[in-house]
């Protein structure tokens, strides 16, 4: 049965950049995300999810240019 060898996609890497209101998640499967955020409440709300669903070791931060 395929379905049984098949592991669940997960999250390996999350990098968040405040300058451009943009959160990287990078996954076990090699998929890349960009969530960007149109305003500067709404990149704190996607932040503050991350925060709290994310592991510490997994979530960075990019340094200002």
């Amino acid at each position: 049965n395929k379905q049984s060898t098949m592991q669940d996609e997960f999250l390996t890497r999350c990098v968040v950049d405040p300058s451009s209101r943009t959160i990287y998640l990078y996954s076990s499967e090699g998929e890349e995300k960009e969530v960007v955020c149109e305003t500067v409440d709404q990149f704190m709300n996607v932040l503050q999810f991350v925060r709290d669903t994310c592991n510490e070791d997994i979530l960075s931060y990019a340094s200002p240019l």
